[in-house]
């Protein structure tokens, strides 16, 4: 990485942390977002309390009904952008399998 000094950009990367691919609907088959975190229990709270004015907010969008764990935070961010371009289908499909009856997994965190 041009222009960092090792031992800051080792200090940095060494400590980026887990990160989480979630995703939030309102109801069965309904409205879906796809989000990306370090704090999952923190970030689903926000959404669900309202603190947080956007997509999700506007659309009630609380239930939380799939997420994925990552060692790292950057293969997240990775995850979070490729599966932002498949298509809903794709996504219902993800979620069915682990999933099927959409409940809401906020409270099994």
């Amino acid at each position: 990485m041009a222009g960092l000094v090792p031992a800051i950009y080792e200090t940095h990367t060494r400590h980026m942390g887990i990160g989480y691919v979630y995703f939030l609907t309102n109801r069965p088959n309904g409205i879906l977002y796809v989000g990306v975190t370090n704090d999952l229990v923190r970030r689903v709270y926000e959404h669900r309390s309202g603190a947080i004015a956007g997509f999700t907010k506007r659309y009630g969008l609380k239930r939380l009904v799939y997420f994925e764990t990552y060692d790292d935070i950057r293969t997240a961010i990775q995850r979070e952008h490729n599966l932002k371009h498949w298509s809903r289908t794709w996504k219902v499909r993800l979620i069915l399998a682990t999933n099927p009856t959409w409940d809401d997994l906020y409270d099994s965190l």
